[in-house]
């Protein structure tokens, strides 16, 4: 049985039994902590002395709380889901106060900045937990279009099928969405087990810290915060291409790209993710939008074959088959049922990339749960946008590589030949991916925001006054960087590459199965039957061993599913870790081809899409 179902019966049918279990602890037991209790408001923020088992006590709590504040007009159809209809009033937080979603007020929160340890001395338990509540206000409605909005990948599957032939193509897509979704489970399962009012979970790097300790937390934060300011840069470069395209390559391209970035000003402005669902809502609709022309233009005229040794499948494994012969007629569309050219592995590994890192969304699943009024609703919402995201991946792979064949173009709507079409799925694309690119935004400014500015200047929240006006100034400054570093790099779309291969696939597929390995062994290690826990009422952490004793003893406990489990975790996580190193070869290799040819960055006037400028 899963023990953390357990711990949740018990914990909802008697509140608090951890209490009397430890008062009768066994005589002799090695006790870690101290024995004056101290106040989850009075410890300094991310404390490493709080220890795996407070952390699980408080959860438990927060999850039964959570159940007492059920709203009963919670529940919503699918329709209202798709349709983003709420079916009834949320309740707003506000800078003095928060109400629960079951319309009690509570206690107005203090004009304090809570940032500081020694302001929070002046604060109660209540009151605490009310300033925790107070940024909990999404429903899984938006979480649900907030996770398929964070999908850039539909525009590149039928290239990466091309790269891969129909069946190693559609194979690994099917398998990286299921491992996608299952690691999604487990940052949900820890995250609900660790996560709580009284010592919330932020971001990403607080499941490391509580599992692993500070290091992880450190490496987990840096990773992420590179991550999505390439990504962002990323897509700033990638809009700012199809804005040079529009315009015919008549207007700067430097120009086209800051463009893009002002317009990301504004909408960056936008702090919460309840409040972002509703143009999470609209950049889905016009992906779908752009998805459904292209399919329409792709059946009726040809690929646009002069852009393709830009960026097709085949300028990736085998350029001989989209060279003109002497008379400039293109070789006809062809298909493969494996591996186009077994020799070009570095192509393939590029494809098996694409669809690695077209699921990287798992990365900001800790910040949208941070954020959900009821975080066990996030499991409805990202099963229901893994399927919907699985879905389209298929359906639009398949049919942009039944059409196009080796001339299938890394972002399939410019690799139509219609300028009309072009310049309607140009537009339509910058749109949702300006939205994509100010939710990796909003979340790399809260990632810099929580880790740097309170942790070390001691910043106060984002609810309070200073806070937004913090994240005003704070927001230009973010993309501005962004473009700056991703102007400044020859090739950027090859360097991202080999970023991407060494961070997002860790966020996706190493970290959840070793957050969930650690979290396993320390939650069987804990063995609360014999006396190991937390007690409340003292403050105490009872532990009858330590060190790599007790973390062997908790990976072999807990019955043969168990071991199973966490042995299944190990090798999971060693198998990422080796793809990672595949990707980040490929990616190497790519860049030494590209870097043969003279490279230019983003601050020129010329388009990396015109083919007729001159060297």
């Amino acid at each position: 049985m899963d023990p953390s179902k357990t711990a949740y019966e018990s914990a909802r049918d008697h509140p608090s039994p951890e209490v009397e279990e430890h008062l009768n602890a066994p005589k002799g037991e090695q006790v870690y902590h101290s024995n004056t209790f101290i106040r989850p408001q009075d410890r300094k923020l991310h404390d490493p002395d709080v220890k795996f088992e407070e952390y699980y006590h408080y959860a438990q709590r927060t999850r039964v709380l959570e159940l007492e504040d059920n709203a009963p007009g919670e529940k919503r159809s699918f329709k209202d889901v798709l349709l983003h209809r709420s079916t009834h009033n949320h309740p707003q937080d506000t800078s003095n106060g928060s109400t629960s979603p079951d319309g009690k007020e509570h206690t107005d929160l203090p004009n304090v900045n809570i940032a500081k340890q020694s302001n929070r001395l002046e604060i109660s338990d209540e009151e605490w937990i009310n300033a925790s509540r107070a940024f909990r206000t999404a429903t899984w409605g938006a979480c649900f279009y907030l996770i398929t909005t964070d999908i850039l990948g539909p525009y590149g599957v039928g290239f990466a099928i091309g790269t891969l032939g129909w069946g190693p193509g559609i194979t690994l897509y099917t398998v990286f969405g299921f491992m996608a979704g299952y690691s999604g489970y487990l940052i949900y399962r820890c995250f609900m087990n660790l996560d709580s009012f009284e010592f919330p979970c932020r971001n990403y790097g607080d499941l490391g810290l509580r599992i692993y300790g500070p290091f992880m937390r450190h490496l987990i934060n840096v990773l992420q915060a590179l991550a999505l300011l390439l990504i962002l840069g990323q897509v700033t470069i990638q809009n700012g291409q199809g804005l040079s395209q529009v315009s015919k390559f008549r207007l700067c391209y430097a120009v086209c790209v800051i463009l893009f970035v002002i317009a990301g000003f504004a909408i960056g402005q936008i702090r919460t993710l309840r409040n972002y669902g509703w143009l999470a809502n609209a950049a889905v609709f016009l992906n779908l939008l752009v998805i459904f022309i292209t399919m329409g233009v792709m059946a009726h005229s040809p690929p646009n074959y002069a852009i393709s040794v830009l960026g097709s499948s085949g300028s990736a494994v085998d350029p001989d088959s989209i060279t003109p012969d002497a008379n400039g007629n293109y070789p006809p569309i062809k298909h493969y049922g494996g591996l186009p050219n077994p020799n070009s592995i570095v192509g393939s590994i590029n494809g098996l990339m694409s669809g690695v890192l077209a699921y990287g969304g798992a990365q900001l699943f800790v910040e949208f749960m941070a954020e959900l009024r009821r975080p066990r609703d996030f499991i409805k919402a990202m099963w229901g946008a893994q399927f919907f995201i699985y879905s389209v991946y298929m359906i639009y792979g398949c049919y942009v590589y039944h059409f196009q064949g080796q001339y299938s173009y890394q972002i399939s709507y410019q690799g139509v030949s219609p300028y009309g079409w072009q310049t309607a799925g140009n537009m339509l694309g910058v749109l949702s991916g300006l939205i994509a690119a100010g939710l990796y935004g909003n979340i790399g400014v809260k990632v810099l925001y929580n880790n740097v500015l309170m942790d070390l200047f001691n910043a106060p929240p984002l609810t309070a006054k200073v806070g937004k006006v913090l994240w005003i100034v704070l927001v230009p400054i973010y993309w501005s960087i962004a473009f700056i570093v991703a102007a400044a790099i020859p090739d950027y779309f090859g360097f991202v590459t080999v970023i991407s291969a060494a961070t997002l696939i860790q966020f996706t597929y190493t970290f959840p199965p070793m957050l969930s390995l650690g979290y396993n062994i320390k939650l069987y290690a804990m063995k609360t039957s014999d006396g190991d826990g937390f007690d409340p009422t003292t403050g105490t952490v009872i532990r009858r061993d330590t060190g790599l004793k007790r973390w062997i003893r908790g990976f072999f406990s807990g019955g043969p599913l168990n071991v199973v489990a966490n042995t299944s975790h190990l090798l999971y996580t060693l198998g990422a870790l080796v793809t990672s190193g595949l990707g980040m070869y490929a990616a190497i290799e790519g860049m030494i081809v590209a870097f043969e040819n003279p490279q230019v960055n983003s601050f020129s006037c010329t388009s990396p899409l015109n083919l007729n400028a001159g060297g």
